[in-house]
C-alpha cells in the first residue's frame, strides 16, 4: 500500500506577463509528494523548478490547477488562510537566505515560532536547539554579517526547521555548503521526513545529495518529463545542467 500524498498537484499552470509578452513557465504540471518522503526536482536552470515549489509553498499563485498540501486546497483559501496555513506547515529554505541583517541568528532563526504567537523566550529557545543541530551552537550571537556564505544557509536552514514544519521546501539546500556540512544538513532532512504526515520537496543542481532522494523528478520546459524511484544502493546518474 502506498503511502498517502503530502502533496498533489493537477494541471497546475502558471504564466507571467501579458499578450506578446507573456511566458507561460508552468505547462499542466501534476504532481504528487508522499508522506514520509524526500522528493527533488532537477532540471536545467530557467525549467520552473523554484516557479513550481512557490505554488506547493502557497507563496505564488496558480493561473490554473489544484494544489492539496496535506488535504487542503491551497487553490480555494483566500491570501490570509493560506499565508495563516504556511505558517504552521511549511518551512521555506530560500536560495537567497532572506536573513534579517539587524538581528542576530537565534533571533532570525525564531521568526517563524513569533509569527505563530509564542513567546520570545520559547521562540529563542528553539532556535538555540535547531541553531545547535546545524553546527551554529557557537555563533549563536552572531549577525548573518559576521558568517561566511554556508553559515548564513544553515542559519536559514534552522529557521525552516524551528516550528517543526510538516512540509519542508528547499531551493538549493545546499549549494554554499561544503561536503560535511551539506550531509548533515542532508542528515536532518531525511530525520524530518521519517517523522509521520511529513515530506520534503527540495530542488538540486547537487548530483552528492541524489542519494538521500527516495524520488526524483526531472523537469525542463516546464513540464515534468520523468520520475525515478532511487535505488539507495545505486542512485540513478541524472543529468541537472
Amino acid at each position: 500500500m502506498s503511502a498517502p500524498s503530502s502533496i498533489s498537484l493537477r494541471h497546475v499552470v502558471k504564466s507571467f506577463g501579458d499578450g506578446g509578452s507573456k511566458l507561460t513557465v508552468l505547462k499542466d504540471i501534476s504532481l504528487e509528494a508522499k508522506d514520509g518522503e524526500i522528493m527533488m526536482l532537477v532540471g536545467p536552470s530557467g525549467c520552473g523548478k523554484t516557479t513550481l515549489i512557490s505554488i506547493m509553498a502557497g507563496t505564488l499563485k496558480a493561473d490554473e490547477g489544484e494544489i492539496e498540501v496535506f488535504g487542503s486546497a491551497l487553490h480555494k483559501m483566500s491570501k490570509g488562510a493560506v499565508t495563516r496555513f504556511r505558517a504552521q506547515n511549511i518551512g521555506f529554505i530560500f536560495q537567497q537566505f532572506h536573513l534579517i541583517p539587524t538581528l542576530n541568528i537565534v533571533q532570525n532563526a525564531s521568526v517563524p515560532l513569533l509569527i505563530q504567537g509564542k513567546s520570545t523566550r520559547y521562540a529563542e529557545a528553539k532556535a538555540r536547539e535547531a541553531l545547535d543541530k546545524v553546527g551554529l551552537g557557537d555563533r549563536l550571537h552572531h549577525r548573518p554579517t559576521e558568517l561566511s556564505g554556508g553559515q548564513q544557509q544553515r542559519v536559514a536552514i534552522a529557521r525552516a526547521l524551528v516550528h517543526e514544519p510538516r512540509l519542508i521546501i528547499c531551493d538549493e539546500p545546499t549549494a554554499a555548503l561544503d561536503a560535511k556540512n551539506g550531509q548533515l544538513v542532508m542528515e536532518l532532512f531525511e530525520n524530518v521526513a521519517r517523522v509521520p504526515g511529513r515530506c520534503v520537496v527540495i530542488v538540486t543542481h547537487d548530483n552528492r545529495i541524489f542519494p538521500h532522494a527516495d524520488r526524483i523528478a526531472s523537469m525542463d520546459d516546464g513540464r515534468i518529463l520523468e520520475i525515478h524511484e532511487v535505488d539507495k544502493h545505486k542512485p540513478p546518474v541524472i543529468a541537472t545542467h
